[in-house]
């Protein structure tokens, strides 16, 4: 029998895409890429065989159909999610969402996880690594922020990088990291040598661009400047678009990154990276806890803004 159901996931991308009247921030939400949305809604027009949005240059508008359409399918969704939470063994009172960025997730938060669950054990994490919570520039824009879906959803976290300033949203700083030089140890003892700052010109730099604002971002061009190095071309070397990306790059070898130290403190102290100059440089940005005024005062909430902040201390963290 021919299924004459749409597929669940592009009617989430519908629904999410016509209540903000963008691909860009219904991905957000869902915590996919713009493309991927953008491959849904068209599969359900396709399977519908009519068009639901039009594209326009900086804006969509809902169709006729789209509009006609919208309705049933928010309230379809959301009895849907009233069922699951009915059955659900973790109130969402239990439950809280992290969104944080995905180097700061895997190389920070996570090796101190335990310690959360040992101060809140009755408390379920739902944690998202993602991009969007790096801010573009020194604006403090909250595009993609989302305080909840319905009422009722668990409350909706951010560890942001970026300046905290976020209207509309508590934002408690976490720490603002130094960045320094970090590279394997095998180029200390590599056939040409990194023994000091000038020795950089023949050794290749690793480029941390998960910032896209230049201007926000620490850049090798301070550093050398700083360092007093001359000669040397400050934006040669490969460039990555996460910090994860870079770092891995630094320990396979490929040459020398600027990396924020709490995210390489592990590598550093086991060994499989060195910071071989002790020349610091201090970002615009910051790494911030930030939640909706809505949340501010949730239990959970407070819970865990309270362990994050006591673990951030308790490493000399908080800048």
């Amino acid at each position: 029998m021919e299924n004459r159901t749409p597929p669940f996931n592009a009617l989430r991308a519908f629904e999410a895409a016509a209540r903000h009247l963008s691909f860009k921030l219904a991905a957000a939400e869902l915590f996919v890429t713009p493309t991927a949305i953008s491959h849904q809604i068209r599969g359900l027009e396709s399977f519908l065989g009519v068009t639901l949005f039009r594209r326009l240059t900086r804006s969509l508008e809902l169709t006729p159909q789209a509009e006609a359409m919208l309705p049933k399918v928010r309230e379809g969704l959301q009895c849907l999610d009233e069922a699951i939470a009915k059955v659900r063994a973790v109130p969402a009172e239990a439950r809280l969402i992290v969104v944080a960025p995905p180097s700061f997730a895997s190389r920070w938060l996570v090796p101190r996880l335990q310690g959360f669950y040992s101060h809140a054990p009755k408390l379920e994490l739902h944690l998202a690594a993602s991009l969007t919570a790096i801010d573009r520039d020194d604006r403090g824009i909250t595009q993609g922020m989302e305080t909840s879906g319905k009422a009722g959803d668990p409350p909706r976290l951010w560890i942001r990088y970026g300046p905290g300033v976020y209207p509309g949203f508590r934002s408690d700083l976490l720490f603002r990291p130094r960045y320094t030089a970090v590279c394997s140890p095998t180029l200390l003892r590599a056939k040409i040598p990194l023994r000091q700052p000038s020795d950089l010109h023949r050794h290749a730099l690793i480029h941390d661009d998960t910032i896209p604002d230049a201007r926000s971002r620490p850049s090798w061009g301070q550093w050398l400047e700083a360092a007093g190095v001359t000669g040397v071309n400050s934006e040669s070397g490969t460039h990555f678009s996460d910090s994860g990306l870079a770092i891995a790059a630094a320990l396979d070898g490929l040459g020398i990154a600027l990396a924020a130290r709490p995210l390489v403190e592990t590598e550093v102290a086991a060994g499989r990276l060195v910071a071989p100059f002790d020349i610091d440089l201090q970002p615009l940005f910051a790494y911030h806890l930030v939640c909706h005024e809505r949340f501010a005062d949730h239990p959970s909430v407070d819970a865990f803004r309270n362990w994050l902040l006591g673990a951030a201390q308790a490493k000399g963290d908080l800048g």
